[in-house]
């Protein structure tokens, strides 16, 4: 959904169509039918969040499939593959059944869209460190930087900002999240936006 009200903001959207989960119950089996409960909110949430900036369509898996085998495309089992055809294909298929127009894929490169997660705060460590004191663990701020803001840095770039130990902070990569620094001095980074997630674009 932080998406989704990301791109109404980027471009003109009037119109949402969702593949529609179906979670079906069973008589008598309790356990069951609670562990799909959330599902069952969570997709109804979502349609009336939608329905806030669009009109809402939905389609069924197997009409999907439809829509993928007539323009000849296939989906690849390895759902975890940062490649058009992991989801994208179907997201494809969604998209043009309403607009029309399309016969094959004209662009298949990918904006990957990781949201940042940060422990949240406590006080200490759990454990002791040397000399019998426990350092500070977690929180949403690092020596007057909200932890994930894009920052420049003279050596790194543009990077985003961890967490902070002994006056210094840590740069991660922005598009593989990999740490860069631990050393970075705060007066080095200048700040460029505030961030929740992190991005590449895949070829």
């Amino acid at each position: 959904m932080r998406i989704a009200k990301w791109l109404t903001r980027l471009f003109p959207v009037t119109v949402f169509v969702v593949e529609n989960i179906k979670a079906t119950t069973r008589p008598g089996k309790k356990r069951w039918n609670q562990s799909f409960t959330p599902l069952e909110v969570g997709k109804t949430w979502l349609y009336s969040e939608l329905a806030r900036f669009g009109q809402v369509y939905t389609k069924e898996g197997w009409e999907t499939k439809q829509l993928r085998k007539s323009h000849g495309l296939k989906k690849t089992s390895r759902k975890l593959d940062e490649s058009f055809d992991a989801h994208c294909v179907d997201a494809w298929c969604l998209a043009n059944w309403y607009t029309g127009g399309h016969v094959q894929p004209d662009n298949t490169e990918l904006l990957v869209v990781v949201p940042l997660r940060f422990n949240r705060r406590q006080l200490h460590m759990l454990q002791f460190a040397k000399g019998g004191v426990r350092r500070r663990q977690g929180g949403t701020r690092s020596l007057g930087f909200k932890r994930g803001s894009y920052v420049k840095h003279p050596k790194y770039g543009l990077c985003y900002v961890g967490g902070h130990m002994n006056n210094r902070i840590s740069l991660h990569d922005i598009n593989t999240g990999k740490r860069l620094t631990q050393q970075a001095k705060p007066d080095d980074c200048k700040f460029v936006c505030f961030a929740s997630w992190r991005y590449k674009y895949v070829a």
